[in-house]
Formats: structure tokens, C-alpha cells, sequence
């Protein structure tokens, strides 16, 4: 299984890389062709080198030096992605990956610097010292080189490791086993954006867009999630619908846009940059975020809650025969009636009569009662002292057999699954008493306001080889147990221990 979970991780990972390369080529194909469209058109800012009064030539000044711009991201796009970085993120070749980075990334700013003075030439003649342009053009590129750069690596370092981190987030799971893959690939696709919006930007960088392409989307995304798997499915367990939800979402946009403000506070001097980044990060939370928020959940996660109800309910149907058929079974009956014949022998019809009567109580209770959904808690240990007085009936001559049961009278009105704590009573007489060595079994019942406090104890004995109970495991406590999960899910508590002279059972129940 590990093997067959490996190779296809290693072919997933395959398909990305290859969709990666397609995207980043296409990308690439479609900025050549742009540039060979101006070319053929005489574009390429020409008027700028005019108005300058400057010498200008379409393949010295455009054409040749924006090939060279679009060719150095994208190969270099494709040794880090594919290359370098997938070795550095997994401790391979670190010396000469990062050798080979720095040259690249060293080339890439020299070649821009180069580029741009062919490109820009006409801004050459704005600088009264000819050192003091070739000194901004030489800045400009490694700004830029440097954060497209950054942005490569930090995009192919994700690509490798970004599962395994938030892997680490272990509070993440615990909402949804969806979640940390879907967190990935949001984050992924937030990543490409910005890294398509650093490169159509080329060398003059807007710095605004960055700031605002850096803040909104991942506020919007990391509110979505908040959305989707905390406030959306609180307010729906308390019947709360779009109308609190939106009024919510509006006081919670308030609050985050005060607080980008004061991350904002240092780009106060870039003009308009805060206010477009809290008036558009507001819009989208409100206009966007926040309906698609409840769209997703909607259509996704309450899909997801009908099928488990659908399945929570067959469960219960499947269980519930399962149980009938453990319960019902002809070795009881025989027992039970063996039990009573060999008490009308012994004395007259009182016993007799009295474990008949027990018997029919039991049949009734298993044939009427127990096709309900919630029985009075009343009725339930009715049952399990018929079950036990029974029992005691047939161990009633065995010095031996010690059974103790401390089971308080239930006069409140608590409800609970009919039939959930017989299992555990039937293991112990079913297991833990042998009528030819001393035996014993303890059972305690007692409730505290809503909860049930339920233990069961007996001794452990080795059957004789002509039992028929001793290759059979039965399926009572297992059918319990799947009762208990599909029933009372995040309401109880079991705990099941077994030593070489004792079996022990614990059940802590909250009931309606």
C-alpha cells in the first residue's frame, strides 16, 4: 500500500510539473508574439525617445532588449521551479544549487541593467551626470530581478514543502480533512498571480498594486476559510441564516479594515495606496467574500451533512437488525427454558412462574420497545434486572457465583437508545461465569443530572473445548460500539480493559 501511495504522489506530482511548464509556456509564447505584434507595428514607445530628441531603433531599442527581458524570466522561471530549488528544499546539491542561483540571478540583474539602457536610453538624457542614470537603471533591475526572484524561489520552495508545513498545523485538521489541501492550493494560485503581475509589470514596478495584490487577496482568502469551517456552520447549529451572517461579516470588515490601516501606516507617503487598498479589500469582503463564503458551504459542506445523516440513519437500521439477530438468538432461549425446567423440578411454580414471567417481559420490551428511537431510561433497567434476575436463577445453586449489582432506581424522565447497555451485562454472564469454577460479576448504574455512569466487571475463566461459546466472538459489544459512535458521537465515553483475571467496562453517557 505504502509503495502504491508513493507512485502515485510521484505521478501527481509529475502532472503539476508538466501543467507548470505548459502554463509558464504559453505565458511566454503569448508575451513574444505581443512583442513581435509592436514590432511589426512600430511600436515600443518610440514617441518617448522622440520627445527626448533621441536616436531610436525598433530592434536595438525595443524589439532585441524586451526578448531579452521576457527570455531571462522564464528561463529562469524553469531552473528554479524545476531545477534548483526542488533540490534545496530536499538537502540535495545545496552548494551547488545556490552557487548556481546567485550566478544566475547576478547575470539576470547585469543583463537587465544592460537591456534597460537600449530600452530607456531617452531617459539618459534626463540625468545631468550620465553615472548617476546608469546608477538608477543598475537599482531599478536589482529590485526587480531581486523580488521576481524572491518570488520564483519562494513559489518552488511552497511547491515542495508547502503540504508538509501546514501539515504541521495540527488545529487545521481538526475541522476538515480537506482543509490543509484546499489552504495549499489557494495559496498557490494567490503565489501565481503575483508573480504574473511582477512580470507584465517588467522593471517599473507599481507599487501600489503590489501592496494591494500582496494584502486583499490574502485577507479575502483567509476570511473565506474562517467562514466556511467556523462562523457559517456555528450559526447554522443555532438556526442563524444569511441575514446574521452578512451583519456579521460587515462588523468584522470593519474591525480588519482598522487593522490594515495600521499595517498600512508606513505607505501613507505613497499617495493613494491605503485608502484603494481598505476601499477595495472592503468590497471584496462584503460583495464577494462573503456570499461566496455561503454559496460553498451551502452547496458544498450541507450536501456533505444530508449523505452523513443518510448514512448515520442506514448505520442505525444495520445496527439495530444486527443487534436483534445477537439478541434473539436460540442459545438464549434455550438456556433461559432449560433454566426454568429444571426450576419446576426442583419446587413448585412460584420460581418457575416468576422467571416465565421475567422471560415474556424481556420478549415484549425486545419486540415492541426496541424498535423505537429513545425509551425512558426507567424502561431500560427494568429490562437489565429481568435480564440479571434471570441469570441469578441459573446460578442461584452455585456457591461459587457472586453477582452484585448496585443499580439506582431511575425516577427522572431521561431518555436513551433502547437496548444500548444489555451488551456489555450479556458479555459478562457470557463470559465471565462457569458454573464448575468461582466466578463473579459487579454491575453499577448510576445517573448525576444528564449523565450516566455505567461499569461492568467479571472474572475470566478458560472454556472447556466442548463450549460452544468458545470459538465464537459474537458481535454485541462491537455492534455497542457502533451504536455508541453513530448515536451519541462526541457524548460518550468507553473504556474496555482486559487482564489475565479480568474483563472491565466503563460507560460515561450524556443524556437528553
Amino acid at each position: 500500500m505504502e509503495i502504491l501511495s508513493g507512485n502515485s504522489s510521484a505521478i501527481k506530482s509529475k502532472n503539476i510539473n508538466q501543467l507548470e511548464f505548459w502554463i509558464s509556456t504559453t505565458l511566454f509564447i503569448l508575451a513574444l508574439i505581443s512583442i513581435c505584434t509592436q514590432t511589426t507595428y512600430g511600436g515600443g514607445g518610440s514617441y518617448r525617445f522622440s520627445e527626448n530628441v533621441v536616436d531610436y531603433s525598433i530592434v536595438t531599442n525595443f524589439f532585441l532588449p524586451e526578448i531579452f527581458k521576457i527570455s531571462i524570466i522564464y528561463f529562469s522561471f524553469l531552473l528554479f521551479n524545476f531545477v534548483s530549488m526542488p533540490q534545496l528544499a530536499k538537502g540535495r546539491n545545496v552548494t551547488m544549487n545556490l552557487i548556481m542561483t546567485i550566478a544566475v540571478t547576478a547575470f539576470s540583474i547585469i543583463g537587465w541593467m544592460i537591456a534597460n539602457t537600449y530600452s530607456e536610453a531617452y531617459r539618459l538624457v534626463e540625468y545631468d551626470d550620465m553615472d548617476r542614470g546608469y546608477d538608477i537603471f543598475f537599482g531599478e533591475a536589482f529590485t526587480y530581478i531581486f523580488f521576481i526572484y524572491l518570488l520564483f524561489n519562494a513559489y518552488a520552495y511552497f511547491n515542495e514543502r508547502g503540504m508538509e508545513l501546514f501539515n504541521r498545523i495540527h488545529f487545521l485538521k481538526s475541522y476538515n480533512k480537506n482543509i490543509v489541501s484546499e489552504i495549499f492550493v489557494s495559496t498557490k494560485i494567490w503565489l501565481i498571480t503575483l508573480m504574473i503581475f511582477t512580470a507584465v509589470l517588467s522593471v517599473k514596478i507599481d507599487y501600489e498594486l503590489l501592496v494591494i495584490w500582496s494584502i486583499v487577496p490574502p485577507v479575502n482568502i483567509f476570511t473565506a476559510f474562517c467562514a466556511i469551517y467556523y462562523i457559517i456552520p456555528n450559526l447554522r447549529k443555532d438556526f442563524k441564516g444569511f441575514g446574521r451572517y452578512f451583519w456579521g461579516n460587515v462588523g468584522i470588515t470593519i474591525i480588519i479594515s482598522l487593522l490594515l490601516l495600521i499595517v498600512l501606516i508606513p505607505f501613507m507617503r505613497n499617495g493613494a495606496v491605503v485608502p484603494i487598498t481598505l476601499i477595495l479589500n472592503a468590497i471584496c469582503l462584503i460583495c464577494i467574500t462573503t456570499p461566496s463564503a455561503w454559496y460553498v458551504y451551502k452547496h458544498k459542506f450541507e450536501k456533505l451533512s444530508e449523505i452523513q445523516m443518510l448514512k448515520t440513519e442506514l448505520g442505525k437500521s444495520d445496527a439495530n437488525l444486527n443487534f436483534l439477530k445477537s439478541q434473539i438468538n436460540p442459545h438464549f432461549l434455550f438456556n433461559a427454558l432449560n433454566t426454568l425446567f429444571g426450576t419446576a423440578l426442583q419446587e413448585n411454580a412460584e420460581r418457575t412462574g416468576e422467571g416465565i414471567q421475567k422471560l415474556g417481559d424481556m420478549m415484549r420490551f425486545m419486540l415492541h420497545e426496541n424498535t423505537q428511537d429513545k425509551i425512558s431510561l426507567t424502561r431500560e433497567v427494568e429490562y437489565l434486572n429481568n435480564y440479571i434476575d434471570l441469570q441469578k436463577l441459573r446460578t442461584s445453586r452455585s456457591a461459587d457465583i457472586r453477582i452484585d449489582t448496585h443499580i439506582e432506581e431511575q425516577l427522572n424522565n431521561l431518555q436513551i437508545t433502547p437496548m444500548l447497555l444489555i451488551p456489555f451485562i450479556e458479555n459478562a454472564f457470557k463470559h465471565g461465569i462457569s458454573l464448575q469454577q468461582p466466578s463473579y460479576i459487579k454491575i453499577t448504574l448510576q445517573t448525576k443530572e444528564k449523565t450516566l455512569y455505567f461499569d461492568v466487571s467479571n472474572s475470566i475463566y478458560i472454556k472447556a473445548d466442548n463450549d460452544p461459546e468458545k470459538l465464537k466472538s459474537g458481535i454485541g459489544l462491537e455492534n455497542v460500539k457502533q451504536r455508541l459512535s453513530l448515536l451519541y458521537y462526541g457524548k460518550h465515553e468507553l473504556i474496555i480493559r482486559e487482564s489475565a483475571n479480568e474483563f472491565f467496562v466503563h460507560l460515561t453517557l450524556q443524556l437528553d
